[in-house]
């Protein structure tokens, strides 16, 4: 589960059925190359490809990468290690990939409130 802190420093995410890898790469602070390169490396992370292998991502996807992105750039894991808790985590996951929605909607559906009040 991401870290509270990390999550403070990334851009909400919007409420959109499907991301461009460039706007996946904007909202977890990725560079396209290296969301790839995690594509390969992590069998959880499997964009739809549609015409001309253009990959989409879903708030799903979104979730995971950000959640990668801690566990590298912020816990200090290598890809393998990475790897392996989010294996271990894979019980663990749906409940905490649900608590991120959860907060996530919420976050949103009280910036509409905030922009009705005006």
């Amino acid at each position: 589960m991401l870290n509270p802190g990390i999550e403070r420093d990334l851009p909400a995410i919007p409420a959109k059925r499907y991301f461009t890898i460039g706007e996946v790469s904007e909202l977890c602070a990725v560079k396209p190359h290296v969301l790839r390169y995690w594509e390969q490396e992590f069998e959880q992370l499997k964009p739809v490809k549609r015409r001309g292998n253009r990959r989409y991502y879903q708030r799903g996807d979104v979730i995971m990468i950000r959640q990668i992105r801690s566990l590298l750039y912020e816990q200090g894991f290598t890809i393998g290690g990475a790897r392996q808790q989010l294996m271990g985590e894979s019980t663990h996951d749906d409940v905490s990939r649900s608590q991120q929605i959860i907060r996530q909607v919420r976050t949103e559906l009280e910036q509409v409130l905030q922009v009705l009040k005006r």
